[in-house]
């Protein structure tokens, strides 16, 4: 079973690296629940992050998924990049998740959760 977090609290860029390394070493994929504040990091593929938000109570009209690259600060570090955000119902038709407020909610989160890559 792959090992995958939900991440509440702040947590350093040693614990995420070790989670990274189970798949990609350099980047790791996540998922955000933007309505509970939380992300959920490690797995082959966001829809496993994905799987494990909404079995622990996330909706998935609050579930975006984006990628970290551990070896990159600041922007560089989190693209918003997936299949789960092509949502034509929610009106979102590209991987990339072009919605402003939805980035920066997302940003936030993963900026309070990990500010070692935003520093």
């Amino acid at each position: 079973m792959m090992n995958i977090k939900i991440i509440s609290k702040q947590i350093t860029l040693d614990e995420v690296r070790v989670l990274a390394k189970e798949t990609y070493r350099d980047m790791i994929k996540g998922v955000a629940d933007v309505r509970r504040e939380v992300i959920a990091l490690g797995g082959d593929w966001h829809m496993d992050a994905n799987a494990v938000l909404l079995a622990d109570g996330s909706q998935q009209n609050d579930a975006w998924g984006f990628n970290l690259y551990l070896d990159k600060h600041g922007d560089e570090a989190l693209k918003f990049v997936s299949l789960i955000n092509i949502r034509p119902a929610q009106g979102k038709r590209s991987m990339e998740l072009e919605d402003k407020e939805l980035r920066h909610k997302i940003s936030a989160i993963v900026r309070r959760c990990v500010p070692e890559l935003f520093v």
